[in-house]
């Protein structure tokens, strides 16, 4: 037989009127009583009824986290299940739980979109890797749902959790040029995304500020993933460049993939430097010197943004959040520093 709620208050020593208002998230419940309460209702076993809650709260104490991308994107960039995992252990400290939906680009998009967030079942959405012009966001405003980006987005009433992309890259290329490279080359991320901008930009700040032009032909374009990487790599093995700043770790790998085919070694005969460092980056031989972001906090810092949001009293106007965490250089053996 289930638990009842007059059990749990035996068990906390309370009543059940302060169970009730503890499961259903009131305020006005001393921090100690709380926590005795949810100690009794994890000893008993008993299950708050969530949608006679959700009926009390007008929540359901469930948040989406949206991707905008392919399924086979998802599990082959760590990037992802790294930053699944600060959302998801921030959702767990909350008692919220976090449902993961794919967008993959395609034309039932607006379909999937109605059967995600049209019934009202989600209390807010985190979207990870959206493009800037992509629908997703533009639907999310219009249909006035609670969100947070994880990347910059330059429309002023999106709140968003993001890295220092630009610095973080501008870091970067300075290194290399510091150690005497001037014939430097690029592969980019993607275009139409902020990160992709953001850390080219960076690269053609460094080179400006060390008065070292820009060669177009030095400037390949990626999308963030392995095989991109390749290509663009072998692209750039003409142009004869002495150092590669390589907008991503997994185009890296992919980089030398093809550096290792041609015969180049690195950092002998190419230096390279990246930016994520995925756990690979340190694992791999060289291992790859690269710009650290905090991957997991920006998971973990996009779900709090989120439920001060949720949690915020409908009358309050909350200010958009625009958070920008800083980045650090992780020297490593691939760009030949000492």
């Amino acid at each position: 037989m289930s638990p009842t709620l007059k059990e749990v208050a035996r068990l906390a020593g309370v009543s059940r009127s302060t169970v009730s208002r503890v499961i259903n998230n009131h305020p006005h419940v001393r921090p100690q009583t709380r926590e005795r309460v949810w100690q009794a209702i994890r000893k008993s076993g008993y299950q708050p009824h969530a949608v006679a809650r959700s009926l009390v709260t007008n929540r359901t104490e469930i948040i989406g986290m949206v991707i905008p991308e392919a399924v086979t994107t998802l599990f082959t960039d760590p990037f992802f299940p790294i930053l699944l995992r600060g959302a998801t252990n921030a959702c767990n400290a909350h008692r919220y739980q976090l449902m993961l939906s794919l967008f993959a680009p395609s034309a039932d998009q607006q379909e999937r979109y109605q059967n995600l967030l049209g019934n009202g079942y989600l209390d807010g959405v985190i979207v990870a890797s959206a493009s800037l012009d992509d629908s997703l966001i533009s639907n999310l405003l219009h249909d006035r749902v609670l969100f947070v980006s994880v990347g910059r987005h330059p429309n002023r009433q999106v709140h968003f959790v993001d890295v220092d992309n630009l610095g973080g890259a501008r870091m970067a290329v300075e290194h290399l040029i510091h150690l005497g490279h001037r014939r430097i080359a690029t592969i980019t991320g993607r275009p139409d995304m902020a990160a992709g901008q953001d850390r080219l930009e960076g690269y053609r700040q460094a080179m400006q500020a060390h008065g070292i032009p820009v060669e177009e032909r030095l400037v390949v374009e990626g999308d963030f993933t392995e095989n991109s990487g390749m290509v663009g790599m072998q692209r750039l093995l003409s142009a004869s460049p002495s150092a590669v700043f390589v907008a991503s770790d997994m185009m890296a790998i992919g980089a030398l993939k093809a550096l290792r085919q041609a015969g180049w070694q690195v950092p002998q005969d190419i230096a390279l430097v990246s930016f994520d460092d995925i756990p690979i980056a340190s694992a791999i031989e060289p291992a790859l010197t690269t710009v650290r972001q905090p991957i997991e906090r920006m998971g973990s810092i996009a779900v709090e943004v989120l439920l001060s949001l949720v949690e915020s009293s409908p009358e309050e106007e909350a200010p958009v959040h625009r958070i920008v965490l800083p980045t650090e250089l992780v020297v490593r053996a691939s760009c030949g520093s000492p």
